[in-house]
């Protein structure tokens, strides 16, 4: 009996973490089967799996041209990927020596990191611009965008890696390093920085998600088509009175490859630092 009612409430479960599922990718499936239909079968019927027209592959090549695609998609990956590396490498070792050094400074610099989480980007835009733009006159530069992606980002990063280098690495693996002759930097990249593996998964996958779908920041950055990053350049798509949604659904599907592709690489040390900290006690 007992066995018979963990089955059932187990099935149960299966049932509703599956709808639950459908529910989530519902949408990524309708701009999917939409991105292969002509726009006036997506304006017909969006729900039909195919179109009165058939399949339709071309619109993958037609969006790709008139968006310049390529030359879109190397923006977004030499900004995503720098700014990503960027930011994995100054959180982690601010957060070691934040973790490591009984500092007042140390202390300050947390605390405000953790304050500056509750500020809103939209407060800041405005005056970033104007002085950048307006003072400096450093707009319309990739390094640019990466500098404020690293200034927005550092700070979560930063939380991360602080604990994690608390609940999983031992104080003992740095002394024992130290009587072996490392200095801090020689501990850090040789001992601590490999053990956060997990952490750096998971920093990476949020980062490079949030930068490479961010649309309003590039957009204040970025005035020049040459420099513009894939969401911006989806922007081709719209008229003044309608949007072309077969080219649109391609492309948006066309933005999604890469960082899937990227989730997949990393998901392995991503589900072993959850089950690490869920093990840990």
């Amino acid at each position: 009996m007992r066995k018979s009612r963990k089955e059932t409430g187990m099935a149960v479960k299966v049932v509703i973490l599956g709808i639950i599922l459908l529910l989530y990718i519902f949408p990524f499936i309708l701009v999917l089967i939409n991105s292969l239909k002509e726009k006036t079968d997506i304006i017909r019927n969006p729900l039909s799996l195919i179109g009165d027209n058939g399949i339709v592959f071309t619109n993958f090549i037609n969006a790709a041209e008139k968006m310049n695609f390529f030359n879109a998609l190397a923006n977004s990956l030499f900004v995503t990927v720098t700014s990503t590396l960027l930011i994995v490498l100054f959180s982690s070792m601010a957060a070691y020596i934040i973790t490591r050094k009984n500092w007042i400074a140390c202390r300050a610099l947390f605390v405000l990191m953790i304050l500056s989480l509750a500020i809103p980007f939209q407060v800041l835009m405005i005056p970033l611009v104007a002085i950048y733009g307006g003072i400096f006159h450093i707009l319309n530069h990739r390094m640019t965008l990466i500098f404020m992606h690293i200034g927005f980002c550092v700070s979560m990063s930063c939380f991360l890696f602080c604990g994690n280098i608390r609940a999983t690495i031992p104080l003992e693996l740095e002394e024992a390093a130290s009587i072996d002759g490392c200095g801090p930097f020689q501990t850090f990249r040789k001992i601590v920085f490999p053990l956060l593996k997990p952490t750096i998964a998971t920093t990476i996958i949020i980062n490079a998600l949030n930068i490479w779908n961010d649309y309003l920041l590039p957009s204040l950055i970025l005035t020049d088509t040459k420099l513009q990053t894939l969401p911006i350049a989806t922007r081709v798509f719209y008229g003044a009175f309608s949007a072309d949604l077969g080219l649109l659904m391609a492309a948006l599907v066309l933005m999604v490859v890469p960082i899937l592709v990227l989730y997949l690489f990393l998901q392995k040390h991503i589900i072993d630092g959850v089950v690490a900290g869920a093990v840990k006690g």
